[in-house]
Formats: structure tokens, sequence, C-alpha cells
């Protein structure tokens, strides 16, 4: 079951995403990310790689874009897709997590996702769960 739904957007892609919790929201979306953009082909390389992101940010949206663009550097710098996401520590302004990746060699691109952009961003407190809608350039 996906934890998040894909919205129409004119050249680009956006999501929305749901989580009960400010680090569901981010785990949710970085793994939305990598269902976008890739889809698993093989296992030929199994072995698993750890990256430490840590961002900063005056607020909410700005941490959020950051932390989604960080997943996005650090998977084209490393060559690697990050198929689980371990939130350590985070509020509203930092967020300190491990991206547990493979090869990409395993999986095909579906999409090549550029940025994640602050066009129609937001990120949200309703209730008593976080909501995020983010525009990816493509």
């Amino acid at each position: 079951m996906k934890n998040y739904q894909v919205l129409e957007h004119t050249a680009d892609i956006g999501i929305r995403v749901k989580s009960l919790s400010l680090a569901g929201l981010f785990k949710n979306a970085g793994l939305a990310l990598t269902e976008l953009s890739a889809e698993k082909q093989k296992n030929q390389y199994p072995e698993k790689h750890k990256i430490v992101i840590m961002q900063k940010a005056d607020n909410v949206d700005e941490l959020f874009v950051n932390w989604l663009n960080e997943l996005l550097s650090a998977s084209a710098a490393e060559a690697l897709i990050f198929a689980d996401i371990k939130i350590n520590q985070i509020n509203e302004q930092f967020v300190d997590a491990i991206a547990i990746g493979t090869d990409s060699r395993n999986y095909k691109t579906n999409v090549e996702i550029k940025a994640a952009t602050y066009h129609q961003l937001k990120v949200q407190k309703i209730g008593f769960h976080w909501q995020a809608e983010v525009i990816f350039d493509v």
C-alpha cells in the first residue's frame, strides 16, 4: 500500500504524503521519491549501504525540501537507490536520519527527478496527522 498519492501537474510530478508523525511524513516522502523514480529489476548487488543525512533549516517547509533534495543528491553521488529510511531525530528545524540503499544497477529508472521545489509546497499539521504536498522538477 502506497503512503502517498500522485498529484496531477502539467510538466512535473507532485505527491501528497500523510503520516501520524513528522518522522513518518519525512520517511514516507523519501520512499515515495524512490518509488516514483526507480523500479527494482534484479538483485545482483544486494549489499546495503547506509548514508547519514542531517539537515537544518529555519522552518519545516525548508527542511522538507532540503531533506528530499539531499536524498536525491546522495542517491546520485553514491549510485544508490534508497529502499529504507530510519529517522533518528526530527523536529520542525532539524532531521537526522539514515538512508539505506542498494546499488542503482538493481533498478530501472522510471523518471529522472531533478529536485524538490517550493512551487505549491505545503507541509502542515492537520488535526492529529501531518500532510505534505510537493512538486518535483523532472
